[in-house]
């Protein structure tokens, strides 16, 4: 079944989507799995974000919320970590600055004493048809955005992190399968799968883990806010399943990397696709 044409302004916004997702709120039962740890997550406020911090959430961890200027979002997040009994702490600001990425850290220290997990999840996308067309601004952006604020905040986190910490990072089945419209974010997801990969080898001594998870078609406001509206009548269709996935299907890989479970898992990148096979 095809979501309805429909087109909002970027970064997008969870109340506009048709129909709604589905971050977990009625589903997502926790088990302790994530007792007293403290978390981070960027682009937190909506999307895959949300479910994975409802999800951390209702597992016993602590969150704080990273997110560009989506308050309402950001503030629903927030309640939904609260009802969990956890708390939950906002911070907005452009990912593209390497000084917001370091005040983010230092926000995360100042409110839980230290970070046991990273999720490194915000990302910006444009599409276009033809590489004439995307402008020069757009493409340093993009890669500001989705993989050198992941650098910055990687190298500020790290020193607050202790043995048995993971970072998890979000790539896409587009590191494997790059859409040609989507060339910029195409590009830093294939750069975030390597930067995952080296840096896991490189922080092994530590005793700190890093995976990425790579999911195929999710509806969030992102889809609506950087897609034609026909594009996103028929999003998620082109994989075996036929359909998109909804954000509460890929959160449950997140609280297993950033679980204690997880003691020798690093470098790993985790497809969640509906089918779709990556390499």
């Amino acid at each position: 079944m095809n979501q309805p044409k429909q087109q909002q302004e970027p970064p997008g916004l969870e109340r506009a989507l048709d129909p709604p997702a589905d971050h977990g709120e009625t589903s997502y039962r926790g088990c302790g799995r994530l007792e007293g740890k403290k978390t981070v997550i960027t682009g937190g406020d909506s999307g895959i974000g949300r479910a994975v911090a409802l999800a951390y959430a209702r597992e016993g961890a602590d969150v704080l919320i990273a997110y560009l200027n989506e308050h309402e979002d950001a503030r629903e997040t927030a309640r939904l970590v609260e009802e969990a009994g956890r708390k939950a702490v906002l911070v907005a600001g452009d990912l593209a600055d390497p000084a917001h990425c370091r005040a983010i850290v230092d926000k995360a220290v100042a409110e839980f004493g230290r970070i046991d997990v990273l999720v490194n999840n915000a990302a910006f996308q444009m599409s276009h048809d033809t590489l004439e067309e995307i402008p020069d601004e757009e493409w340093d952006y993009t890669f500001k955005v989705n993989i050198t604020a992941m650098f910055h905040l990687c190298k500020a986190a790290v020193k607050h992190m202790q043995a048995g910490s993971a970072i998890i990072n979000t790539t896409s089945i587009n590191s494997d399968n790059p859409k040609p419209t989507l060339l910029a974010y195409a590009t830093t997801k294939g750069a975030i799968a390597n930067f995952t990969a080296g840096l896991a080898q490189l922080l092994a001594e530590k005793g700190i883990r890093v995976n990425s998870v790579a999911p195929g078609p999710i509806w969030t406001p992102l889809i609506p806010s950087t897609m034609p509206p026909d594009q996103v009548e028929s999003f998620g269709q082109q994989v075996p399943m036929k359909r998109p996935g909804q954000p509460k299907e890929v959160a449950p890989v997140y609280v297993m990397l950033a679980s204690d479970e997880a003691s020798y898992i690093s470098g790993a990148r985790i497809a969640v696709t509906g089918g779709t096979p990556i390499l």
